[in-house]
Order: structure tokens, then C-alpha cells, then sequence
């Protein structure tokens, strides 16, 4: 009842694990033995009820890295959905070119110059939107939110915030006078959007609100990330879609197993996302988070007790329209002929399918060919992640 009252604006929140995180020890296939065969020293252990040392189970077949503890009550909840075996199709193990056709939302082709969340937007014209309506959390606008519509990277919130406080009439005149100067309508427009969307957050208690309902926002970038963006969620600016980055993924040397440097990295991003979910509250009704990174790791360990850069990775969809509570997706498994290029994880869903429901069941983005052009959105592929 709550969130209707405050008009349920729809807010999709993007999460980008820069670096190619090792999807099979974040979400791991404890019941194939090939998981083990080929990881003697960085596997998970398969879990052991009471033992905090060992994978947590989700189904039987998959379990969480023990570090994810923090996410296996909104797994248990239902509103965390995992996607295993997703990802781009294409086969590049750059992670420059990776990273590019993942916000592009055009594998293969290097040559499109906007990005599938700014496209997003546009699918879905909004007369009058708010200029705080897409805001990446960071000092530059990431790829995917490149593009003619509207959007604003804030690095952080109260800064931005008390750079307009006192001074606003200050900045107002020099803005305008710089930018009215200027004949270049890009500029304008990034001039102008930062201008009105300082102007947005400083009349904005909500803004400085500290975290509710007992989140507890690890330290950290990323922490401080979501933190805030859930301050612009609270603040009721108008946001539609927010974008943060989190990176440290790629873990060639001495990945470890249940601690070491993944274990931290994962210990930070589930306490970040729980902390936003709860944090939130009754919001997450309105909202969805995806989780993505370039590319997954090689099944195999290195000689470094490292991975390489592989192929198919894991995705989270959470929030308040998720069936979560399930790891969907088709299991290509991990014996040797089973492996894509004899040495990764196959991939069985393109991360475009995933992107493409939430943005039309959630977001009511209709046009999906404008989103991801080139590619067939058939609804009949959607894994059917989220009600409605």
C-alpha cells in the first residue's frame, strides 16, 4: 500500500563486475564432479549443513560462495533469481572489447555509439523527465548509458549536492553563460542536465537520508554506490534507471577458494546488495537489480591457482517482481565435450534475453528491437524471471 501512495515509479538498477568474475565459485555446481576433477586447489567445498567453511546450498545442484551468505535470505525470500550459464555470445577474451559489447548491447559490432540502457530510455520517451531520471554512480558516464538521452554520472551525492548549495546563483549565471555560449548541443545538453539535476538533489532532503531498517553498507566504492543510490531512490527525483561498477574480478594468480581474494570481493558485493534491499524496504516493488560481467572464468585452475578468461558467467535479477528463489537456466554442464572451446562454461543464455524481459515487464520498454537491434527478443525465450 505504502508504494502506491508514492506513484511506484519503476527503477532499474544495473550492477557491472568489471574484471570477469569467476561465475562457477560464485554460484557453484557443487553436483558436478567435473567442477571438482578440474579445481584441486580453488574449488568450493560442497556444503555441509553447520559448516561455515563449505558452499551454501540453493537446490541440491548449485550452492553460494560462503561469502554470499548475506544474499541467501532474499534467495529464500524469492527475491533473488540467479541466471547460470548467461552472458554474451560473443568469443572475445578482452576485456576492453568484452565490456564494450555488453553495454553496446551489440556483440560483434564495435561500430554502434550509444549504449542498450541509454537506448532503453529513448524506447520509452518520457516528456518532462526528470534530469536525474538515469544516473551512473561515478566520476564518467559508463558505455551503456551513452547516448542521446539524458543521463548524469554523479561520483558523490553530497558533493554534488553542496557544490549548488549557497552558491547556486553563482554557478547559475556562469552555467549559463558558459553553455549558452556554446553551440555545440551535446555540451548544452550535459551542461544544462548537471546544472538542473544539482539543482533537483539540493532541494531534496532525502538526499543526505541515512541508510533505514538497519542496512549495514559495507566500506568501500561500491557500498557507497548503492548506499547513495538508494538515497535517489528515497529522495522520489524521479530515477528510472541507475548504473554502478564494481571491479577486482579478475583473479589470474591465487584466486583462492573460500577465503582469499574472490571471498572478499564477493563478501562486499553481497553485503552492498543486501544492504540496499534492506534499505529499501517496501520500495523493492518497484525495483529490479541485474547483476552482469564480461565474460566468466576457465573451468580449469591455472598452474597459478588462478582462472583465466573463459566464456558464460552468472547473473542475479533481484527485486520485488522477481520469482526468485530458483537458478534458471539450461545447465550445459562441465564434462570435457560439454565445454565451450574445450575450456569454458557454454553458453545457454544471452544476457540480451535476460536485459530485454526486465526492461518489457518491468520497465514497459516495448520496442526491444530498438534496444538490441540485430537481435530476435522472442518472448517465448524469456526465462520467465519475473511476474507480470
Amino acid at each position: 500500500a505504502m508504494t502506491g501512495s508514492r506513484g511506484g515509479k519503476k527503477i532499474l538498477i544495473v550492477v557491472f563486475q568489471r574484471g570477469a568474475a569467476d561465475g562457477l565459485n560464485i554460484v557453484v555446481p557443487f553436483g558436478e564432479p567435473s567442477y571438482y576433477a578440474m579445481r584441486p586447489s580453488i574449488h568450493i567445498p560442497p556444503p555441509r549443513s553447520g559448516d561455515v567453511q563449505t558452499a551454501i546450498d540453493l537446490d541440491g545442484f548449485f550452492a553460494l560462495h560462503p561469502s554470499l551468505q548475506p544474499v541467501k535470505s532474499l534467495y529464500d525470500e524469492g527475491q533473488l533469481a540467479i541466471v547460470h550459464a548467461a552472458g554474451s555470445p560473443h568469443n572475445t577474451r578482452s576485456h576492453f572489447d568484452a565490456q564494450d559489447f555488453m553495454e553496446s548491447g551489440t556483440p560483434g559490432t564495435k561500430s554502434t555509439a550509444d549504449g542498450w540502457l541509454n537506448r532503453s530510455l529513448r524506447a520509452k520517451q518520457e516528456p518532462g523527465a526528470s534530469p536525474l531520471r538515469a544516473v551512473a554512480l561515478g566520476p564518467y558516464l559508463p558505455r551503456a548509458l551513452a547516448g542521446t538521452a539524458p543521463a548524469v554520472a554523479i561520483s558523490n551525492l553530497n558533493d554534488f549536492v553542496i557544490r549548488a548549495g549557497s552558491t547556486t546563483p553563482v554557478v547559475a549565471s556562469s552555467f549559463e553563460e558558459m553553455y549558452g555560449q556554446t553551440v555545440d548541443a551535446v555540451l548544452h545538453g550535459s551542461g544544462q542536465e548537471t546544472f538542473e539535476a544539482m539543482d533537483l538533489l539540493r532541494r531534496s532532503e532525502a538526499a543526505h537520508a541515512p541508510p533505514a531498517n538497519g542496512a549495514v553498507y559495507p566500506r568501500g566504492p561500491f557500498g557507497s554506490s548503492l548506499r547513495q543510490i538508494a538515497q535517489l531512490v528515497k529522495a522520489n527525483v524521479g530515477l528510472e534507471a541507475a548504473f554502478a561498477d564494481v571491479g577486482g574480478w579478475d583473479h589470474h594468480v591465487n584466486e583462492g577458494s573460500v577465503q582469499g581474494q574472490l571471498a572478499n570481493r564477493l563478501a562486499e558485493f553481497g553485503q552492498a546488495l543486501r544492504a540496499l534491499s534492506q534499505d529499501l524496504g517496501d520500495r523493492m516493488e518497484d525495483v529490479v537489480i541485474v547483476t552482469m560481467s564480461e565474460f566468466g572464468r576457465t573451468a580449469k585452475e591455472n598452474g597459478n591457482r588462478g582462472t583465466d578468461h573463459g566464456h558464460a558467467n552468472v547473473m542475479f535479477v533481484l527485486g520485488g517482481l522477481v520469482k526468485g528463489g530458483k537458478v534458471y537456466g539450461q545447465w550445459p554442464g562441465l564434462a570435457p565435450e560439454r565445454l565451450y572451446e574445450g575450456r569454458d562454461l557454454a553458453l545457454t543464455t544471452d544476457f540480451r534475453t535476460v536485459l530485454s524481459e526486465v526492461l518489457s515487464k518491468h520497465l514497459g520498454v516495448r520496442d526491444l528491437g530498438f534496444v538490441f537491434p540485430g537481435f530476435n527478443a522472442e518472448t517465448s525465450s524469456f526465462r520467465n524471471l519475473l511476474r507480470g
